[in-house]
């Protein structure tokens, strides 16, 4: 059976509390969307987001370790080796440590990044690995990595737990630490739609494999236009469905496409696919805030 990391939630927070990530540091973050840096800054004073942390700490290590990994197969050099050298190109790229990688068995197309900070490693259900190229694949492995690079992975663990307790339990119970986690978690997103961007350096390969996980058909994926589901997003923004996105993880899937077109317009991913110079990063981030609100 595949061995869990073990999480140290004292060694967490006092890691945090030492750190400052209102801002990029030393260039190595400076992809990531400004909305996402300052709310995991407000999580360091937020009790409900406090305790459900080292209640998910806890938790894991009693449970997690067997649910989660004991039916995993875990990706090396020696088991699944393409796929492990797409890793440890996002690895490279994003400047971290190389995660390990698990393999599960799955219909659906997903990731998902789970642990600590320190810890982390990247669930990939095997449908997805199916329905991919290796371009692909690289867009969601380095948007995993992007989770890991910029910190989020205790989050991210962390909002899991409390929807398995929610399902499990009245969900009103935690609501004051899902609902904010559950906003961060759609701008967090948004950081690391970028990440993927700048593994796969081809933002069309990126936006095709954001569009896969709405569209799941081998059959329809070549008859599939991208601009006519785009222009759902116009034609729903204004109506009253929009406000349920605020109980969602992710920000509707049209949103995070276009989201990835204003960061192509970039000097810093231009400049990182050697294409020249364009928006700062600023005006990006205000580009994008109006998008998720719903004003562009």
């Amino acid at each position: 059976m595949a061995e869990a990391p073990t999480l140290d939630f004292n060694a967490f927070v006092t890691r945090k509390k030492a750190e400052h990530v209102g801002g990029a540091q030393e260039g190595e973050h400076d992809y990531s969307y400004v909305l996402d840096r300052q709310t995991r800054a407000t999580f360091e004073h937020a009790k409900a987001v406090e305790l459900a942390v080292a209640s998910t700490v806890r938790m894991y290590k009693q449970v997690w370790r067997g649910q989660l990994l004991g039916n995993a197969v875990r990706v090396s050099d020696r088991q699944f080796p393409r796929i492990h050298g797409i890793v440890n190109e996002c690895a490279e790229t994003l400047g971290i440590h190389v995660p390990q990688v698990y393999i599960v068995n799955n219909p659906t197309l997903n990731a998902a990044t789970y642990g600590t900070d320190d810890e982390s490693f990247v669930m990939v259900h095997s449908a997805l690995v199916d329905h991919y190229s290796d371009e692909e694949l690289r867009t969601v492995l380095g948007h995993e990595c992007g989770h890991i690079h910029n910190k989020h992975v205790v989050y991210l663990t962390t909002l899991h737990y409390l929807k398995l307790v929610a399902q499990a339990y009245l969900g009103v119970l935690v609501a004051p630490a899902m609902l904010p986690l559950n906003a961060w978690s759609r701008r967090a997103e948004i950081t690391c739609d970028r990440a993927g961007m700048l593994c796969a350096k081809n933002e069309h390969v990126a936006a095709r494999a954001l569009t896969k996980l709405v569209l799941g058909s081998h059959k329809l994926y070549d008859e599939f236009n991208i601009e006519a589901f785009l222009e759902q997003y116009e034609e729903g923004k204004d109506g009253i469905g929009r406000y349920m996105e605020a109980f969602a993880s992710h920000p509707y899937l049209p949103k995070r496409v276009l989201a990835m077109r204003i960061f192509g317009e970039s000097s810093l991913y231009r400049q990182r696919i050697g294409s020249g110079t364009g928006l700062t990063m600023e005006q990006v981030d205000e580009r994008v805030k109006a998008l998720l609100k719903g004003d562009a």
